[in-house]
């Protein structure tokens, strides 16, 4: 009782707005700037030796552990507005709290926080982490890490979609301390490096500093004075599973597919993280992809491209199609064929690009030889590059 007593006369002669140098009504972003300002130019690798300066960053920062956040400021703000109006009687840590008509403040904050409350012990414990609900007894919920994965589809696969299934090796909790890092059965304390914050301040060379993962205690807040024999204090082990993994219709070579909730396990209640799914699409032997469009290259020949006619074609998954082509259909021309292409977000197709390539014939017989130098020699006067001399 008496820690407890000490403890709250403490903090009731601290005036944290005092400290950050703001009004008692600053807005949140104003508490942050002026917090920021005096961290910078009271950081103690800015000010080596310095020991007033190294008092002042202490005390910016657990005014700011306070202010700055929102849940705690009122409670804060309570409990000041209830100390200025003399409620507080002879002393906040004097015996049971007392004022002047059997005024108690115990009472008082037992019956605002209703039948589970426990008076001003509590409201203290939610605010600076003291009694046997503070941050001594308890590390925060750490989400999982995200888990990459990679997925190889065949062509169609990518159009139509499809279900895999995938073994993942992910990080875990330690299945011995169960994430804590500590040998069962001991129990923790508050970690002296980062002082529970789970992150320390570490400087840039220059005015500004940044925050990083505590190295004592690798983010968890606790320490424990032995290590788990399994994980050597780390909290950590590797889980192997096998999942079914739903690639959707129409997905690209490359893409990169979040799914919720399907990666590394969270520490001490925290969520889970995702995983991410890399899809290569394996090549089609004649079909191609373009946006969502398919392509084909169609080869015809000669007196077909000169003459027209019609040419059938294959479409990927269906009947195949007939191209129309005009007399003097070029090489390289592309026809359209609407609604056969690849799988759209909405549901809807695109389109079959068909690509014309004319084919020169390796070898001829001699009819079709006696064929075409008919025809060099009715087009012997029509020369085909008398445009390049012009």
């Amino acid at each position: 009782m008496a820690d407890n007593e000490g403890f709250r006369n403490d903090w009731a002669t601290k005036d944290f707005y005092q400290v950050l140098g703001v009004a008692k009504d600053a807005s949140t972003a104003d508490i942050k700037k002026a917090y920021r300002k005096l961290a910078r130019e009271n950081h103690p690798d800015s000010n080596p030796g310095d020991d007033a300066k190294h008092e002042k960053f202490k005390a910016v920062a657990e005014a700011y552990d306070v202010v700055g956040d929102e849940a705690k400021r009122a409670k804060y703000d309570e409990f000041r507005a209830l100390q200025s109006r003399g409620g507080f009687g002879a002393g906040v840590g004097g015996g049971g709290f007392g004022g002047a008509g059997g005024f108690n403040l115990d009472d008082l904050l037992r019956d605002r926080a209703g039948a589970g409350g426990g008076g001003l012990g509590d409201m203290f414990g939610d605010l600076f982490g003291g009694g046997a609900r503070g941050r001594s007894q308890q590390a925060r919920p750490r989400r999982g890490a995200d888990v990459e994965s990679t997925a190889t589809i065949g062509f169609t696969d990518a159009l139509e979609g499809v279900t895999v299934s995938l073994r993942l090796t992910s990080d875990s909790p330690c299945p011995t301390c169960q994430g804590t890092g500590g040998k069962p059965g001991t129990r923790p304390h508050i970690c002296p490096e980062c002082e529970g914050a789970g992150f320390v301040v570490a400087g840039t060379g220059g005015a500004f500093s940044i925050n990083e993962t505590c190295p004592a205690c690798g983010g968890r807040q606790l320490v424990y004075d032995e290590a788990c024999p399994t994980c050597h204090g780390s909290g950590r082990g590797t889980s192997a599973r096998t999942i079914q993994a739903r690639i959707p219709a129409g997905v690209k070579d490359g893409a990169r597919i979040r799914i919720k909730g399907k990666g590394g396990a969270g520490e001490n209640g925290g969520p889970p993280g995702d995983l991410f799914v890399t899809v290569k699409v394996t090549p089609h032997r004649i079909f191609g992809r373009k946006g969502d469009n398919l392509t084909l290259d169609v080869p015809v020949s000669f007196d077909e491209a000169a003459l027209g006619g019609e040419v059938k074609i294959p479409t990927l998954g269906g009947a195949p199609v007939t191209l129309k082509l005009p007399a003097g259909t070029p090489n390289g021309r592309t026809f359209r064929v609407r609604g056969k292409g690849a799988t759209r977000r909405d549901g809807t197709k695109g389109d079959l690009l068909a690509t014309i390539e004319v084919k020169v014939p390796a070898t001829l017989d001699p009819t079709a030889k006696e064929a075409l130098e008919a025809y060099r020699a009715a087009m012997a006067g029509k020369p085909l590059r008398s445009g390049l001399f012009a």
